[in-house]
């Protein structure tokens, strides 16, 4: 690190211990961030997208300075020509600032005070946490320094942990304030590891709230193969850490739009579910009986389109162009598209029974191919419903076999017989589309494997 960047670094930590109220307010010293400076005492955080300054929380101020800055802020985006947009702020700045809000979700949060209060009223918390320990899983907070040797084995064991839990992920990693640094890189960062055998399994981040003498358990990552309740064991192992220190605030951050959110963001929320468990990931926080939900909303300016500012933000996580993170996530062979490819066969089928004989060498082909289709429906459906990597690997060589007979087919018979626009799109169609499904499925199997 250079001196000016060592210099730059020191002013944000000084800030931060100062004015530090949002709970993503630490994230703003991890890498890829921008700062738009009112004055020593006041900043904000954010990433420009290239149309965009997507904010990071609200400023860094006092709190009676927080319209002032933001005011600032939005004039100097302007003046770069930069929409501007304040994500997952909450209450207090919606009231201040002046701008329109958008409710997007809820933020949990704790008093470890009381947590083990929580603990001796929940028979399922403590069922978790029983089981997990049963499994002879135990956590240990890992002293300040200790991974600061990206070489040393610990060090590999949690970018490891991360790799392999990515893996899982059904999307593309994203950036802005869901990126994941495996590593302690300052010595404020705290993290809680669950060990089997003196084999990592699982660890917790958490990244200090100094305005508010809290916590932000920032990221949550296991192997799938860890028991259940290790997730639970280590929340407890924080928050009963924490306590002993006097903390009395604990978040686990924002839960994507869940909670009292306008209904076109309440559709997403259901039609995107196999892409992200928004509700899932409610309920895992729910059934850990935080002491109450904080509302959290993005903030722009009022002549700013909502859909515009909603895209800007989706920018800011896909790290740049959406085209690209889309294109990334189909590499990844994610279950939704699985199931599009699922539901697009059926009309599929229903098209090749109904097409005229002529179309193929023999009746007798036609019905193989109709029959063919349903095979694979049947096991695309199964597919979908739980994942099997024989099955997965039986349907890829079956889906190629299907590519290759058909170019063959298409080849020896249509394309001699000769075809116009229509019929060529669809002898390209019946072609290229198992070849494209074939593509999906090896990519899911080896994201699967590799994670396994």
């Amino acid at each position: 690190m250079s001196a000016a960047e060592t210099a730059s670094s020191s002013r944000l930590s000084a800030l931060l211990r100062r004015h530090g109220w949002n709970a993503t307010s630490f994230q703003l010293r991890e890498q890829g961030f921008s700062f738009f400076w009112s004055d020593d005492d006041a900043c904000v955080g954010y990433v420009d997208t290239g149309r965009a300054w997507v904010a990071a929380g609200a400023p860094v101020a006092a709190p009676e300075r927080l319209a002032e800055v933001a005011k600032a802020f939005v004039a100097a985006a302007r003046a770069a020509r930069r929409r501007v947009c304040f994500f997952a702020v909450e209450a207090r700045f919606v009231t201040q600032s002046g701008l329109r809000a958008l409710a997007i979700g809820d933020q949990p949060m704790w008093n470890p005070q009381t947590w083990g209060d929580v603990v001796a009223a929940s028979r399922g918390l403590r069922e978790q946490l029983r089981r997990a320990r049963a499994k002879g899983v135990s956590v240990r907070a890992l002293p300040p320094g200790d991974a600061a040797d990206d070489d040393g084995p610990l060090a590999r064991a949690l970018v490891g942990v991360t790799q392999r839990w990515l893996g899982t992920r059904e999307m593309a990693p994203m950036g802005f304030l869901v990126s994941v640094e495996p590593l302690p890189r300052f010595p404020e960062h705290r993290f809680y590891l669950a060990e089997r055998d003196g084999r990592l399994l699982a660890f917790l981040q958490a990244t200090p709230i100094f305005a508010r003498r809290g916590w932000l358990f920032q990221n949550l990552l296991r192997l799938p193969e860890a028991p259940n309740g290790t997730s639970e064991l280590l929340i407890d192992a924080g928050l009963r850490d924490v306590a002993r220190e006097g903390c009395d605030m604990v978040t686990m951050g924002l839960a994507p739009l869940s909670g009292n959110i306008p209904r076109p963001l309440a559709a997403v929320r259901k039609l995107g579910r196999p892409l992200f468990d928004f509700e899932g990931l409610r309920a895992f926080r729910e059934k850990l009986r935080p002491t109450e939900w904080s509302p959290q909303f993005l903030c722009f300016p009022r002549s700013q389109g909502v859909i515009r500012s909603l895209l800007d933000v989706l920018t800011a996580f896909a790290h740049g162009s959406l085209t690209r993170f889309a294109l990334r996530s189909v590499l990844r062979g994610p279950s939704l598209l699985l199931r599009l490819m699922a539901v697009l066969l059926v009309p599929w089928t229903l098209v090749l029974a109904a097409a005229n004989d002529a179309w193929f060498p023999h009746p007798a082909v036609k019905w193989f191919w109709v029959g063919f289709d349903v095979v694979v429906l049947a096991g695309m459906l199964r597919l979908c419903e739980r994942w099997r990597a024989r099955l997965a690997g039986a349907l890829m060589i079956a889906i190629s076999a299907d590519a290759l007979a058909t170019a063959l087919e298409a080849v020896a018979w249509n394309l001699r017989r000769g075809v116009g626009f229509v019929d060529g799109l669809i002898v390209a169609t019946a072609t290229l589309a198992p070849s494209f499904a074939a593509f999906v499925l090896h990519r899911a199997r080896r994201r699967r494997r590799d994670a396994a």
